[in-house]
């Protein structure tokens, strides 16, 4: 090699950008570590399909973290750990730091819905002597994806008298799982014509769950009725309880590893519950007392817009800033302002598969590490929060000082769509926000794909940004 080229070379690495897959950069250490990771992980994917259940799980972990509920008007210390449970839907953690809280804190913002199928309020019915469940399709999805998939009932019951009945079914080895049918494609020439968004339409997500007639009577409607007593028989409802009912219809499978090389994690509801999961173990493994207060909120609702009083739309995440900052006798409204946000969503990860949609200098990776999202929204950035030039360069720092493996992306092309989080209605709070988050394949399906190794270094990102 040429002096000339040994410039050439030297200059290319001093000033040329180069994002190398994690599998390079990290040690047989840290891999053993983002496996070991993992395998929490995924047990929390399988204790949480719903967001009432991520919920549940979360408020466990933190618990036996030494978290308490918070108490409005306590007074609080640095180093105080609570939570606050939003209507069991939503839940918001806070670790008091050693700084005046005037001066911000320091936010995390992760959702733990995700797409599924939501009975009906009346959804029982009988057709052609077979049983069926009738659903209304939450979030974006494709909708033939979620056909000849076994699919679990999870969710609540409230009845009239108070009554709260929870629901699980699908999800032991001995349980029955659901289905939605589809055509055999021997008779499907028709609907083979059809666009995808049509192969199969939201009043055919239909959830078959059973066939067999109630024996000692006559009459139509024998395997409505049989079905109908068998719930009456197990939980003790009737049919008017629906009324009263959050149902959702999940993919019945276990998280699992995917690949010879188990490298990624194959599991329904990674968006968003990867970077819900990984923002939580961030605050609660939080070792002595931070310099800025955490705040840490798993929220409801993203998928259909954030609206609602357990989504970021409502106040609910405004009050308990203005709650703790009462508590410490510091303005709410201060502490907003002066605070920063790591909004933690995924990103698409590109599929060259499926390789159009994609801006390859501008797209996440698989296995090339978190990925920082500086505006999302479709097309002309419409409805994003775009961060700022000032923000971008402080978590820049944070993660190359912590060895934080990192890249950037855009959800797609210019021109082809797009997508939200959760960042613009914390930005709206006069809070420096930014999306970060791990790269996903298949996202919106029943089965979504992650690196294990993305996941850790989105852990690990948490973790500096709160330290």
């Amino acid at each position: 090699m040429t002096k000339k080229d040994n410039k050439v070379k030297e200059l290319k690495e001093k000033l040329f950008m180069e994002k190398k897959n994690s599998g390079l950069i990290m040690t047989d250490a840290e891999m053993k570590a983002a496996d070991k990771f993992n395998e929490g992980y995924k047990a929390f994917l399988d204790k949480g399909k719903t967001e009432r259940e991520a919920t549940k799980a979360a408020i466990e972990i933190a618990e036996k973290a030494g978290f308490t509920e918070f108490k409005v008007g306590k007074k609080y210390k640095a180093g105080d750990k609570v939570y606050c449970n939003n209507r069991g839907k939503a839940v918001i953690l806070a670790v008091f730091g050693k700084e005046d809280i005037e001066k911000g804190v320091n936010i995390l913002a992760a959702h733990i819905d995700s797409p599924r199928l939501d009975l009906k309020q009346n959804p029982l019915y009988e057709d052609s002597e077979m049983a069926f469940f009738k659903t209304h399709y939450y979030g974006g999805i494709k909708k033939y994806q979620w056909t000849t998939v076994p699919m679990a009932l999870h969710g609540v019951i409230n009845k009239k008298d108070g009554t709260v009945i929870d629901v699980v079914v699908g999800e032991d080895d001995k349980d029955p799982v659901f289905v939605v049918t589809d055509l055999l494609i021997h008779l499907a020439q028709e609907q083979m014509k059809k666009n995808a968004a049509n192969v199969v339409t939201g009043e055919q997500l239909n959830v078959l769950i059973g066939s067999r007639p109630f024996k000692d009577d006559e009459g139509s409607e024998l395997v409505k009725l049989n079905i109908m007593n068998m719930l009456f028989e197990k939980y003790g409802i009737i049919e008017e309880d629906f009324l009263s009912a959050e149902l959702e219809v999940v993919p019945a499978f276990k998280a699992k590893d995917i690949g010879f090389d188990r490298s990624m994690v194959g599991a329904y509801g990674q968006d968003d519950r990867v970077c819900a999961y990984t923002a939580l173990m961030a605050t609660v493994e939080i070792k002595g007392t931070p310099s800025k207060t955490v705040v840490t909120v798993l929220t409801d609702k993203e998928e259909t817009g954030s609206d609602g009083s357990t989504g970021l739309q409502s106040s609910y995440l405004e009050y308990f800033i203005h709650d703790i900052a009462e508590s410490f006798g510091k303005n709410g409204r201060h502490v907003l302002s002066a605070s920063k946000c790591l909004s933690a969503d995924v990103n698409a990860g590109y599929d060259p598969n499926f390789a159009e949609p994609f801006e390859k200098m501008n797209c996440a990776y698989m296995g090339k590490g978190t990925c920082l999202t500086k505006f999302t929204g479709s097309r002309g950035k419409s409805g994003t929060n775009d961060a700022s030039a000032e923000f971008v360069g402080y978590v820049r720092k944070i993660f190359d000082d912590n060895k934080v493996i990192w890249q950037t992306g855009e959800l797609g092309k210019v021109d082809f769509g797009g997508g939200g989080t959760v960042a613009k209605y914390i930005a709206n709070l006069d809070v420096d926000t930014i999306d970060l988050g791990v790269p996903v394949l298949s996202m919106h399906a029943p089965f979504e794909i992650t690196s294990k190794n993305d996941v850790y270094m989105t852990y690990k990102a948490f973790a500096a940004f709160i330290k």
